[in-house]
């Protein structure tokens, strides 16, 4: 108990080993330091001497310790937080708030319709009273296919939840649950299980026969008057506003088979027009929070992926605890859980979970004043969402925030709200702007975040024992680069922006979450780094030039104390994080993918953008896969099997290392000079080979490989054709 009798609802700890870890750190840096000197003191007098080879690799080596040391911010003062649910419930159970759930969707196809609905089933079923739940399903598909997914859940919802609160179930995704092996019970709850069970597997034959038709029978149409706004539908992009209320919680009728009341559940397909520009995510949340405010009004707001299920009943509670709390609470904007999957491989294939991110780099944003938000798993005070300012008397009092608007009767609400997601709406509003998420940009919860924070509030990052929500991760290489393309290239449109953390944070957030952000901002200009210390010191390799120096200097002292104890603390730190060794590499190989191909195509339509030769867009990511590639990605065999630009960068970078390296071995054979390279180019020799290394997936694709996850002929001609002519044109015309 603290002063005055008050007892905080969560606890914070500091990470151990701090101190010892500025220490380290200040050793590295000290050694970076120590590489500028040699590279700026040692630059060669004559272009035959390599010069402007060792010019470039200063300037790669200048930014790549720069960046170092903005990453440092992230590990000065990691905290982790602990919550107390046992004395909210003692304190506030009969004044917790309302919250409304989010969920997006936008393509019946990508995004099927069973994938949704058992994210909504899960987050209805929360531990937690029912009348205080709404649920909202967001379809900027605006597809028929979807709504009725979302009727049968309504009408299965009646017997899941009453399920999921009797027997304490976990997770409360059915799919998830049912192949969760469920602990050993009962003749009783034997037989409910098996009950349950076969209803849900008669809800899904339903829908997917109607996924498999492409449409819905005249028989089922009939039964629901939902289906008749559809009447005027042209296509999903030139429709009318769809608002439907499956289940009303103000209505006395609304019962699961318990006699129970079940929380509101609500389908949105916001207006769409040729001729306006719709703002993609964000413009459905905003049109969410506006239809939400005249339905339930609850004053907190959980948002999450169509995908991203709930797999923690108590994650309301826990969030709550940070809302809540008597001294602090008052200062927090947002709680964000980390984005976690469930189909992630033994070894994180394609290093999907961002495992250090999620372990070490968030908890180190929250030591400076709370982490980013990144748009799914994220519970916010609804005031700061539509924006409001920090002051110290921004408390909710939560006991007058319970009464939910007066209710109307069901159509007449409808109709009433159907112009609040209309295309016209937010025209001369700050809606976008100062209110809502912001518009113009492809990561626009991250900015949203950012202007939140500059506004003088909190966020809080919360990752418990059991992970809050489980998504899909990509399952083949294709989707995960284009994924971190949108990511890098969104962040930096923000480090670009009006919104850039380098002057709109500058003295309005904590100093180490400005460098934290900018952290994440360049992630796109890291490919050009990246780039030439992938390519020019293999090429000058093949000719024989050094560009580090000789093993008998004692320069080569720092370049090996930096690059040996960087990556054993890495490899540490990934392990301390829960990783695999074989993980480790995975994520080693993926760095190296992701800055010479995601990163290099984020930064240049970035800077085509800038000149006003291309668009922002929005790139849904697939949630199902082939079964062969399922089952190549669970047997942990990358797939190469896409002819996408990046994948052909890739491929060229690899076999133009490859071709520097038996050059280099053939050279040493024929002229037994073995030990003088050894002794010149020692670091240039291995830098080529751990590069050769982490290529050999991408080798066995293209030369063993026989199943359709090899890489396309026509890459590999383009590659080693490509890499080729690289080498021809250094050895000979350089």
């Amino acid at each position: 108990m603290g002063r005055d009798g008050y007892v905080p609802l969560f606890e914070t700890k500091r990470a151990k080993g701090r101190i010892i870890y500025r220490f380290f750190s200040a050793s590295i840096f000290v050694g970076i330091v120590l590489i500028w000197v040699y590279r700026a003191s040692h630059i060669p007098s004559s272009r035959d001497d390599g010069r402007l080879g060792w010019i470039g690799m200063l300037g790669a080596e200048l930014w790549f310790g720069l960046y170092w040391v903005l990453t440092q911010s992230q590990r000065w003062n990691r905290i982790y937080r602990y919550t107390f649910k046992d004395r909210l419930s003692q304190r506030y159970e009969n004044e917790l708030p309302g919250v409304d759930i989010f969920v997006c969707t936008a393509d019946p196809i990508i995004e099927p319709p069973m994938v949704v609905i058992n994210t909504v089933l899960s987050v209805m079923a929360y531990e937690y009273p029912s009348e205080k739940l709404s649920v909202y399903l967001s379809d900027d598909g605006g597809s028929d296919l979807t709504f009725y997914a979302l009727l049968e859940a309504s009408r299965f919802s009646k017997h899941w939840i009453p399920y999921c609160k009797k027997y304490k179930a976990e997770p409360r995704s059915p799919a998830a649950y049912f192949v969760s092996d469920p602990d050993q019970c009962d003749a009783n709850h034997a037989k409910h299980l098996a009950s349950i069970k076969k209803l849900y597997e008669d809800m899904e034959r339903r829908i997917e026969t109607a996924m498999k038709l492409g449409r819905i029978s005249e028989e089922v149409k009939l039964e629901h008057k939902g289906f008749s706004q559809w009447d005027s539908y042209s296509s999903r992009r030139d429709h009318d506003t769809i608002l439907q209320l499956l289940i009303d919680g103000r209505d006395p009728n609304s019962k699961d088979i318990k006699g129970c009341t079940l929380p509101t559940l609500v389908y949105l397909a916001r207006e769409k027009r040729p001729q306006h520009h719709h703002n993609f995510k964000a413009g459905a949340m905003n049109a969410l929070i506006r239809v939400s405010s005249e339905i339930s009004n609850g004053p907190i707001i959980l948002n999450v992926d169509c995908d991203m299920y709930s797999n923690n009943s108590d994650s309301i509670r826990d969030a709550l605890c940070f809302f809540m709390d008597d001294e602090k609470g008052h200062e927090v904007a947002f709680v964000q859980f980390p984005q976690n999957f469930h189909n992630i491989t033994k070894n994180d294939l394609y290093g999907s979970l961002l495992r250090v991110i999620g372990e070490v780099e968030f908890p180190g944003l929250d030591g400076h004043g709370g982490p980013f938000y990144i748009g799914t798993g994220c519970f916010h005070r609804r005031d700061t969402l539509c924006g409001r300012k920090f002051s110290s008397k921004a408390r909710i009092e939560w006991k007058h925030k319970n009464d939910r608007k007066t209710a109307k009767i069901v159509d007449d609400l409808e109709e009433s709200l159907k112009g609040l997601a209309s295309c016209t709406y937010e025209k001369n509003t700050q809606w976008g702007n100062e209110m809502g998420l912001k518009y113009g940009c492809p990561v626009e919860d991250v900015i949203t975040g950012l202007s939140i924070q500059c506004q003088g509030w909190k966020s809080v990052y919360f990752n418990p024992p059991r992970m809050g929500f489980l998504g899909i991760a990509a399952t083949t290489l294709d989707q995960s680069l284009v994924q971190h393309k949108r990511w890098s290239e969104g962040d930096l449109q923000i480090l670009l922006s009006k919104y850039s953390p380098a002057w709109y944070g500058l003295g309005r957030i904590h100093p180490g979450l400005l460098l934290g952000y900018l952290t994440y901002c360049l992630w796109a200009p890291n490919c050009l780094a990246t780039l030439y210390y992938a390519i020019i010191p293999s090429l000058y390799l093949l000719r024989g030039m050094p560009l580090f120096p000789q093993v008998s200097c004692p320069w080569f002292l720092p370049f090996v104390y930096v690059v040996a104890v960087k990556y054993i603390y890495s490899f540490g730190e990934f392990l301390w994080s829960g990783g695999t060794a074989l993980g480790w590499w995975n994520e080693q190989r993926i760095w190296l993918y992701k800055r010479t191909s995601s990163y290099l195509f984020a930064f240049v339509d970035t800077i085509l953008r800038l000149l006003g030769f291309s668009d922002t867009g929005f790139i849904i990511s697939a949630k199902v896969s082939e079964q062969e590639v399922s089952q190549r990605y669970e047997q942990e065999m990358m797939e190469f099997g896409s002819s996408s630009p990046m994948v052909t960068i890739l491929s060229s970078l690899a076999m133009l290392n490859l071709f520097c390296f038996v050059g280099l071995v053939k050279k040493v054979v024929m002229t037994q000079v073995g030990i003088r390279v050894y002794e010149t180019m020692a670091l240039q020799i291995l830098l080529c080979g751990v590069l050769v290394a982490i290529n050999l997936p991408l080798y066995n694709a293209i030369f063993l490989r026989k199943d359709n996850g090899k890489m396309p002929s026509s890459v590999t001609f383009k590659s080693v054709s490509f890499a080729l002519f690289a080498c021809t044109c250094f050895t000979y015309l350089y």
